[in-house]
């Protein structure tokens, strides 16, 4: 074991781990194991909130190793393993148990298509940390995806018993969220805000509105912030292709950028 760090040029992991931050991310990755089971048992419900309640450990054990100083190799990775679990297995076998298994082999390949895609998100992110840029994600978060999934689920539950119709809603969905997780499509997050740093005073009366409203009826403002956050990430992103088609239509003839 200890060759091949040194094959790599890496360091050899120091004994010991810190139990604060490890310890919220395998309580978000209990809460995936929850959801499966829960949706193993038809519990579809169950199985949502218990996806969005990952977020919020997924949340809080990168904010805390970041606040303590205690971001080791050993949590990014485990914090990986974690969101596969909870964002790419739970949410994929929720929605397949749930809408997904009266198409057959589109349903499961659909199902598959959206665990594969997390797991490439996923991958793709541990290799660009650290790298120079936006602080915007590449590509759609991978619990943003699933949180997606598990709002529609909740909010169907608002209104109607038992499960769905079949609808190719359903599929459409799943698979465009795969696909968003491995486009190059730039999406936002909470992590991109440093809580450590001054911020404009309304910042705490939208969330203090956004609070508001999810008390009144957590279940349609879920749904509803989730649909904001699929469109505004889709409407943002046509707006920025616009922008750089108008400016390379803008550009000097013969221009190359390369000044000699």
């Amino acid at each position: 074991m200890e060759a091949d760090y040194k094959q790599y040029g890496e360091k050899q992991p120091k004994k010991g781990v810190y139990l604060l931050p490890n310890t919220l991310t395998l309580c978000g990755m209990f809460c995936g194991f929850y959801a499966i089971m829960s949706a193993i048992n038809g519990n579809f419900l169950h199985a949502a909130w218990a996806i969005l309640l990952a977020n919020i450990f997924d949340g809080l054990d990168g904010w805390i190793a970041r606040l303590t100083n205690t971001t080791t190799r050993f949590g990014v990775e485990l914090d990986s393993l974690s969101d596969l679990v909870a964002f790419g297995v739970a949410p994929s076998v929720m929605i397949y148990k749930w809408s997904l298994v009266p198409f057959g082999r589109l349903g499961w390949a659909a199902a598959f298509l959206f665990v594969a895609c997390g797991a490439l998100r996923l991958a793709r992110f541990n290799v660009q940390t650290g790298s120079s840029g936006s602080k915007a994600f590449k590509g759609m978060p991978i619990p943003g995806a699933a949180s997606i999934l598990a709002s529609v689920v909740i909010f169907y539950y608002e209104y109607w018993d038992g499960i769905p119709g079949k609808s190719v809603l359903y599929p459409a969905l799943t698979i465009a969220l795969a696909l968003l997780m491995v486009s190059t499509l730039r999406f936002h997050g909470v992590k991109e805000v440093d809580f450590r740093e001054k911020k404009p005073f309304w910042m705490l009366i939208v969330f203090v509105l956004i609070l508001f409203v999810m008390l009144i009826h957590p279940s349609k403002a879920i749904f509803i912030f989730a649909m904001a956050y699929l469109f505004w990430g889709i409407i943002e992103n046509i707006v920025l292709f616009m922008k750089r088609r108008r400016q390379d239509h803008e550009q000097p003839p013969g221009a190359t950028g390369v000044q000699l």
